[in-house]
């Protein structure tokens, strides 16, 4: 394996992980409903212990936690544009569109961080030694999260557009309600909620 790409991949995805933290706070303020509220304040908490993870991690491997690098300074900007459209969405829309606004601005935060972690448990299935199982033990202490995160903000995501739609929505979503970890389950939910709502 490329051992410099991996350190590039270890360097961007603690920038994106500290960028979540600000997204997390930033969607808070957006957010109305108080299940959604409850949700995020547990992920920015588990965000939070994710750069922790994240910041150990490269010091086990002997990796600068603080180099800065042209690829992470990408996602440093990216972090903070979706911060910015929050915060926009918040000065000139309605409470409820700043909501969806954060909605989807977690989703697309959240597709980077499960895909980040995908490729770091990929990286660890291809190492050996000490790499190995400390790319293992970070994979395996954060996936379950990242997992969650992306497929019930996904979730929340849809059903307040719906319900801004005048559709009928579910709320809290049923990624939510079924515990959804998986893309299997997170289709399972969504296909349930379909024809929970033709039915009614």
């Amino acid at each position: 394996m490329e051992q410099e790409q991996i350190k590039e991949l270890l360097l961007q995805s603690l920038e994106h992980e500290r960028g979540g933290v600000k997204i997390y706070e930033t969607a808070l303020r957006c957010v109305i409903n108080d299940d959604l509220k409850e949700e995020w304040t547990r992920y920015l908490s588990q965000t939070r212990n994710h750069v922790k993870i994240l910041t150990e991690l490269c010091q086990k491997l002997s990796i600068d936690p603080q180099q800065m690098t042209p690829g992470r300074q990408v996602v440093g900007f990216l972090g903070n544009s979706l911060v910015q459209a929050m915060e926009q969405a918040m000065k000139s829309g309605k409470p409820e569109a700043a909501e969806i606004v954060a909605c989807e601005c977690v989703t697309l935060a959240e597709t980077k961080d499960h895909a980040d972690w995908q490729l770091i448990e990929k990286c660890a299935s291809n190492s050996s030694g000490e790499q190995k199982k400390a790319l293992s033990e970070a994979a395996d202490q954060v996936e379950d999260e990242e997992d969650e995160h992306l497929y019930h903000t996904r979730g929340w995501a849809r059903e307040l557009w719906l319900q801004s739609l005048g559709i009928k929505a579910v709320l809290p979503p049923p990624e939510e309600r079924q515990h959804v970890t998986t893309a299997i389950g997170a289709a399972r939910a969504e296909h349930s909620r379909d024809k929970t709502s033709r039915r009614s």
